[in-house]
């Protein structure tokens, strides 16, 4: 598959234009985004950011504390949710769509399916997620098809374990953590959705789910149990078929690593005999484990949050030096292209908050590596591309720097960008609409450029000299396609440097690019920077960057046009 770019964003909060934001509000208090807030006009200013795909984060069903007993849909018992609105993560009916997002709550299936053909009509595809490793506690399908038996309606409650049950039982104990859950009753208790195999999860834990059973007996020492074929491995295979005839083009599979990966081998050739063009993204964050959930599991794409990410913030943080990114890339070898790479998502903290960068300016170099390093995708979180600060007090999610997956809420950054639905940016501040512009060009230098879509990278940093070149504040590399040359300069650096590139004889070797050879130049995050310059491993590459600020020169060969002259 060729480059593409993943914008993620929660449908919750981003059509939601009220700006009560009141802390621990209801939906009536603080409002919420809707199915229908992703209008046409909505969808082509995404696409025209350099957006591929869209990632809607919240989809399905989860358990809330919003009473939708009037439509049918079963009432959770607060103890046992996350903040008002609930967390996505925890499903509770996968056969639906959360009721939150729908103008018409009786018509949500169809406002989704709406959704989806906006979405492939706007030229973009739509990514959903797949939740695999665990469901509300009080999880029951309401609009499951006919025919469908629920998750656990068939279970043995008396068995511990069982490959013919979906989820751990603890018998004869009933589910008791160490906080107050009311009138809350669990008998016997379920494991808890972070390996918790005890009735006495804490605060801290995923408490409000339940772990889902793929054949695997943890307590007996993790002893595999896959033939016959549990239960629940055909229950997913059916959730997923299910979603695939929505339309949807793929799924973000959340904690992939705690489902085996034999379920993975058996469910993904399966559903790609029925949907090829379906991907499938892993969230994986053991190294060690990468190669078997793409080699064995069959997977697309690896989040590559341990890798990629953690180098870049540590380095925009200051805690690393950039010369730590030539190491992150080389660690994955021959995987680095099937990682899918980014700077923010639904569980880390905003680049511009103050538990980060500060600022959402700051993070411009490390965005340029994300996005062209490698020939892998890259994702953005829907405000990055403003500096959303992530500093707000929502409810359950507290000042920690993330926009919340729990509350009621609305984003400012996206209200200024949305203007009550123009879309127009009248209200963005001058900022705001310099660091869009800056997302905008490189994700369409990303996905148009061949050097980065389909080149080869050779990383020039070990080659630097330290006189003229700092190590630990600037990286470079270059990418070539044919006889054309990307040179990338970057600076993590808080103050204008001057620097020389070095391109030593081992790069012309191994790209293939003679001595001596004259070529065009631009930089083409700013057109107006350009020139002719001799490529040479005695002539280094002078330029200067502004503090944290980066330069893609393309360098094209430089021919003299002879005078033409009459016969």
């Amino acid at each position: 598959m060729s480059k593409f770019v993943i914008y993620q964003v929660l449908p919750r909060l981003f059509g939601n234009y009220i700006s009560t934001r009141k802390h621990n509000g209801s939906i009536e208090e603080n409002g919420c985004g809707k199915f229908n807030s992703f209008t046409p006009k909505a969808l082509k200013a995404i696409r025209d950011l350099g957006v591929t795909h869209i990632w809607f984060t919240g989809v399905i069903e989860h358990a809330t504390q919003t009473d939708y007993s009037n439509y049918g849909i079963r009432k959770d018992h607060p103890a046992v949710v996350k903040g008002k609105a609930g967390s996505p993560y925890a499903i509770k009916d996968y056969y639906d769509v959360d009721p939150d997002l729908a103008e018409n709550v009786n018509n949500r299936m169809q406002e989704f399916e709406a959704l989806i053909e906006r979405t492939h009509k706007a030229g973009m595809k739509a990514i959903i997620d797949f939740v695999p490793n665990h469901v509300a506690r009080q999880y029951g399908s309401d609009n499951k098809p006919e025919g469908v038996s629920d998750l656990g309606e068939n279970d043995h409650k008396e068995w511990a374990f069982s490959p013919l049950n979906n989820f751990y039982y603890i018998p004869h104990e009933a589910f008791l953590p160490d906080f107050d859950i009311a009138d809350y009753v669990e008998f016997p208790a379920k494991a808890t959705g972070n390996d918790v195999f005890n009735a006495h999860p804490t605060h801290n834990d995923w408490y409000e789910t339940v772990k889902l059973n793929y054949g695997v007996f943890y307590n007996g020492g993790g002893e595999k149990q896959f033939y016959p074929t549990p239960d629940t491995w055909h229950k997913m295979l059916d959730i997923l078929l299910f979603w695939c005839g929505k339309g949807v083009d793929g799924f973000r599979c959340d904690m992939a690593e705690m489902v085996p990966v034999e379920f993975w081998q058996w469910v993904i050739p399966q559903v790609k005999q029925q949907y090829p063009e379906i991907i499938f993204i892993a969230e994986v964050y053991q190294p060690h484990l990468y190669r078997t959930y793409l080699e064995k599991g069959h997977f697309d794409y690896l989040y590559d949050k341990v890798g990629l990410y953690d180098t870049l913030r540590n380095v925009t943080s200051k805690n690393h030096a950039v010369c730590e990114i030539s190491h992150c890339w080389q660690s994955l070898d021959d995987m680095q292209d099937k990682m899918l790479n980014f700077l923010e998502n639904h569980d880390e903290q905003r680049i511009a908050s103050g538990f980060y960068a500060g600022r959402g300016m700051y993070a411009q170099p490390a965005m340029i590596v994300a996005a062209t390093l490698t020939k892998a995708p890259v994702m953005i979180y829907f405000g990055q591309e403003l500096g959303e600060l992530g500093m707000d007090s929502e409810g359950f999610s507290g000042v920690d720097g993330r926009t919340t997956i729990f509350d009621y809420w609305s984003v400012k950054s996206i209200q200024a960008w949305a203007n009550n639905g123009k879309f127009d940016g009248s209200l963005l501040n001058e900022e705001q609409r310099e660091l869009r512009a800056f997302y905008q060009k490189l994700l369409h230098i990303t996905l148009n450029e061949k050097a980065i879509t389909d080149g080869t990278m050779y990383d020039l940093e070990y080659a630097q000299y330290p006189e003229r070149f700092n190590k630990h504040e600037q990286y470079t590399y270059i990418r070539k396609f044919k006889n054309e040359l990307l040179l990338f300069a970057l600076n993590f650096d808080d103050k204008q440097v001057d620097i020389d590139i070095h391109i030593p004889q081992e790069a012309f070797e191994y790209l293939n690019i003679s001595q001596d050879s004259q070529y065009n130049y631009v930089n083409l995050l700013d057109e107006d920077e350009k020139g002719i310059c001799t490529l040479s491993s005695d002539n280094d590459f002078n330029t200067q960057l502004n503090a944290w600020k980066g330069k893609i020169y393309k360098l094209t060969p430089h021919t003299t046009r002879k005078s033409r002259t009459k016969k």
